[in-house]
C-alpha cells in the first residue's frame, strides 16, 4: 500500500483561534491543514491567507471552494494572493457542493454539476498554468489573462469526489480527488480504481486522493480501547486506529471525539 501522508481538518468558528490552531499544528509537524468553504460562514480562503504570513511550512488546502457562487476568475485572482504568500503551499480544492445549499441557500440553479465541473477546472487550469484562457462552453464564455508580469503558479488543483463517476472526472482532469468521511474499503475499493481509470483515459499520471477519515488520538493506546466510545466504534464502523493516516504526533490530552483527518493516498 502505499504510505498515506495526513493533514487536519480545522474548524472555523473562530478565526482567531482557527488561526491559532494552524499555528500549532505546524509547530508540532503536521504537514498540511484543510478547511471547508460555504454559506455564510467565515471564509477559509481569506483565513489562509492571515495564516501564510503566519508560517513557514504546514500546506494549506481548501476542501472545498463551492463552484457556483463564485467565478473561476474570482477565484483565481484569490488564489493568486495564496500562491505568492504561501510558495508551493496552497491546495485548491473545488467542487459544486450540493443541491441543498447551491438551489437552496443560494438559490442557484445547477444544471448538470460534473459538466460544470468539468468547465471550471478547465479555466482554473487555462489561468493558474498557462496564465490565459479563451474558453468557451456551455456554462462560461471566458476571455482572461493573469496580469503581465505575473508567472502562473500553477496551484495544484483537486475536486470533490463521493461517487465513482466523480473519481473518474478527478482521475481526467484534476491533481487530487476530495471524498468526505467515506469508508476506507470504498475508498479503496471503488474510488481509488476510478480515480486510475480516469487518468488513464487521459493519458495522464494519477493523482492523489484524499480522504476524511474520524481519528481519535490518545498517548494511551489500552486506555482508549476500553472506553465506550471506542468499542461503539468498533462495533459500527471499525476501531479509529484502523486509520493509518493518524498524525504522527498524538496529544497528551484525553481522548477527543474522533474528527475527520484528510489522508493523501498518491
Amino acid at each position: 500500500m502505499p504510505q498515506l501522508t495526513a493533514g487536519l481538518v480545522i474548524p472555523r468558528q473562530d478565526p482567531k483561534d482557527a488561526l491559532a490552531a494552524i499555528e500549532r499544528a505546524e509547530a508540532r509537524g503536521v504537514p498540511a491543514v484543510w478547511s471547508t468553504v460555504g454559506g455564510a460562514a467565515a471564509d477559509a480562503v481569506t483565513l489562509f491567507a492571515a495564516a501564510a504570513v503566519r508560517t513557514a511550512r504546514v500546506g494549506l488546502g481548501t476542501s472545498i471552494v463551492p463552484t457556483y457562487p463564485i467565478h473561476p476568475i474570482k477565484l483565481v485572482s484569490q488564489a493568486l494572493v495564496l500562491a505568492d504568500l504561501a510558495p508551493g503551499r496552497f491546495r485548491l480544492g473545488v467542487g459544486p457542493s450540493h443541491r441543498p445549499t447551491i438551489e437552496g441557500a443560494f438559490g442557484l440553479p445547477m444544471g448538470k454539476p460534473l459538466d460544470h465541473l468539468r468547465e471550471y477546472v478547465a479555466v482554473l487550469r487555462d489561468l493558474l498554468w498557462e496564465g490565459r484562457s479563451t474558453f468557451t462552453g456551455e456554462y462560461y464564455r471566458v476571455q482572461a489573462e493573469i496580469p503581465a508580469g505575473v508567472a502562473p503558479p500553477r496551484v495544484p488543483i483537486l475536486i470533490s469526489a463521493l461517487r465513482s463517476n466523480a473519481f473518474h472526472l478527478a482521475g481526467e482532469i484534476a491533481d487530487g480527488a476530495i471524498s468526505w468521511i467515506c469508508p476506507v474499503d470504498y475508498l479503496v475499493g471503488t474510488a481509488l480504481p476510478a480515480l486510475r481509470a480516469g487518468a488513464r483515459a487521459a493519458a495522464r499520471p494519477v493523482p492523489a486522493l484524499v480522504g476524511h477519515v474520524p481519528v481519535a488520538l490518545h498517548t494511551d493506546r489500552a486506555r482508549w480501547s476500553a472506553t465506550p466510545r471506542a468499542r461503539s466504534s468498533r462495533r459500527t464502523r471499525g476501531s479509529p486506529s484502523t486509520a493509518t493516516c493518524s498524525p504522527t504526533r498524538a496529544s497528551r490530552s484525553a481522548p477527543t471525539t474522533p474528527s475527520p483527518t484528510p489522508c493523501s493516498i498518491p
